[in-house]
């Protein structure tokens, strides 16, 4: 059984530097960060409760975020596909509630 490794202060500066620095097919995720460092993704993520951690796990999304939309932008990765992981991950291209209850209205006028 493998032992369930502890965390350590220089954790959330590897991180940091991970997804900063990342060159590998596809892009930076903290399962793939989890590997890399021999932590699983839920021991990892057990350690969200740590204040430090916390602000490197935020940062390192939005560094994930930026990195997705510059691939698609240089066309390095298809932005369809990008759009739905930032949908799925970020809330982001969602459509917005309606206030009036899902009507539409459209107005037409006539010239001539």
């Amino acid at each position: 059984m493998k032992e369930k490794k502890e965390y350590t202060d220089d954790l959330p500066g590897r991180m940091y530097t991970f997804f900063c620095s990342y060159a590998d097919i596809g892009a930076p995720s903290f399962s793939k960060f989890a590997r890399a460092a021999g932590y699983t993704l839920a021991e990892l993520m057990s350690f969200r409760e740590r204040k430090e951690f916390m602000r490197a796990c935020e940062e390192c999304s939005e560094i994930r975020r930026d990195y997705l939309i510059d691939q698609a932008l240089a066309k390095k990765q298809d932005a369809s596909m990008t759009k739905f992981i930032l949908s799925s991950e970020f809330g982001m291209g969602e459509p917005r509630e309606q206030d009036d209850g899902g009507r539409l209205e459209v107005h037409l006028e006539v010239i001539g």
